[in-house]
Formats: C-alpha cells, sequence, structure tokens
C-alpha cells in the first residue's frame, strides 16, 4: 500500500508552546496581581477599623496611627478625624509591583461613634 504521505508536523508543538506559553505567564501575573490586591484592600479596610475602634476608645491620634500600622503594615498612610460624635480613620497604600512601581492604590475608611467620656481634645 502506497500513497501520499501528509507533510510532517514535526515542531509544531514547540511553536504553539512558545506561542501560548507568554500568554499563560501574562495571565498568571494578572491573577496573582489581583489576588495581592484583594489582600491589599483586606488589610486597609481592618486597619481602618481597628483605629476607628482604638479612637472611639480615646487612644490619642499616634496610637491609632500605631494600631492601623500594626495590622496593615508600616508602608500606609493613615488619617484621622472627630466630626462631632463620630471618628473617621482611613487607610491608604500602594500596591508594590516590583519594577513598575506602586501602579495600584488601594484605600478603605472607617467610622464609628465616640465612646462616651472621650476626651473631647483627642483627634
Amino acid at each position: 500500500m502506497t500513497g501520499v504521505r501528509a507533510p510532517r508536523d514535526r515542531g509544531s508543538v514547540t511553536a504553539e508552546l512558545a506561542i501560548l506559553l507568554p500568554a499563560v505567564v501574562l495571565m498568571l501575573v494578572a491573577v496573582l496581581t489581583a489576588a495581592a490586591a484583594g489582600v491589599a484592600q483586606v488589610r486597609c479596610a481592618d486597619a481602618a477599623r481597628a483605629g476607628a475602634r482604638a479612637a472611639a476608645l480615646g487612644e490619642t491620634t499616634g496610637q491609632v496611627v500605631e494600631i492601623a500600622e500594626h495590622v496593615a503594615g508600616a508602608d500606609v498612610e493613615v488619617g484621622v478625624s472627630r466630626d462631632g460624635e463620630w471618628v473617621m480613620v482611613g487607610v491608604r497604600t500602594g500596591l508594590p509591583l516590583g519594577p513598575l512601581g506602586r501602579l495600584i492604590e488601594v484605600s478603605a475608611d472607617a467610622s464609628t461613634p465616640v465612646e462616651p467620656g472621650w476626651a473631647e481634645g483627642a483627634p
């Protein structure tokens, strides 16, 4: 039995892999970056809540900032303010993306009522 032989497909798998691999790596980087942004957002929210609770209990602004930094990490910006019977704490940080710097910024705010007996002069 003789017949016409089809052209060989040698090397086609290697070529397909060479084209597909960068796309897979890019997708993996995107997924990991999104996950890191989510983790940073949760940490900011937790830090803002902890800071607001501490401020409501009468801690000084310095102590509130220290508590928020302890929860979210030292590379965050913390703002504390008071409006009447409410205290607000905002936490903001950038997501480090290696040599690209901090292209993604995440933040969270929390507010809570002031506990009775809190000194009027704090934050």
